[in-house]
């Protein structure tokens, strides 16, 4: 039984992981589209997952967030991009950000589907679940307002022009509130994120019909 979970858990994770690497080549693909080929001259459009390993994003955030928030959050190495090379710099940074959030939830969608067709099934169903899961997970997340998440750079297009480039120079900072939050509310045991982004993401769950998970 313990051979079979842990399986289970090897496939989730995989699964997992190509999902965040489909986030951040979603990034550059759209980046390209818009005119900077900045990642692709870089390698990043490949689904090869050792040009995406992020010693913070992938290894440590992933092992913070499970001893804080009971769940894991993480990401790749975030890609290259050259917003200077798009027609109109805050349009241009908002729909490469808004892509990574956007593809987890067509995977999420994509796996429901597959739940839905494998029900009468144990094991596929339950796989997908945690996959929609996840990948909901990383799509709000992604989605917070705070710098550099990719939320910061979808608000800041409907930013006034110097408002938007004051934001943006808060990546740094926006980051180390986002770590010191999680510290904070996992010491607290008052999980401030967890309650931010867990209903919308039961609420995604239930319309797609594959349940809740808290």
């Amino acid at each position: 039984m313990s051979f079979i979970k842990n399986t289970l858990t090897l496939i989730i994770i995989l699964i997992i992981f190509y999902s965040i690497i489909l986030h951040e080549i979603s990034h550059a693909l759209v980046s390209y589209w818009q005119g900077d080929d900045t990642a692709k001259m870089m390698g990043r459009l490949s689904l090869n997952p050792f040009k995406h390993i992020d010693i913070f994003g992938t290894i440590i955030l992933p092992l913070l967030t499970y001893f804080t928030m009971g769940i894991i959050l993480g990401y790749a190495k975030p890609v290259p991009l050259n917003p200077y090379n798009y027609k109109n710099i805050k349009v241009g940074t908002g729909l490469s950000a808004l892509a990574g959030p956007v593809t987890n939830i067509l995977i999420a969608i994509v796996f429901a589907l597959i739940f839905h067709l494998t029900q009468g099934q144990q094991i596929i169903p339950y796989i997908c679940q945690m996959v929609v899961f996840f990948n909901l997970l990383l799509a709000f997340f992604n989605l917070i307002p705070i710098p550099p998440l990719d939320g910061s750079k979808v608000l800041g297009m409907l930013l006034p022009d110097a408002a938007f480039y004051k934001f943006m120079a808060q990546e740094h900072i926006g980051m180390i509130t986002i770590i010191f939050i999680l510290l904070v509310s996992g010491l607290l045991g008052f999980n401030i994120i967890g309650r931010l982004i867990i209903p919308p993401i039961n609420f995604t769950m239930q319309l797609l019909g594959v349940g809740g998970i808290f």
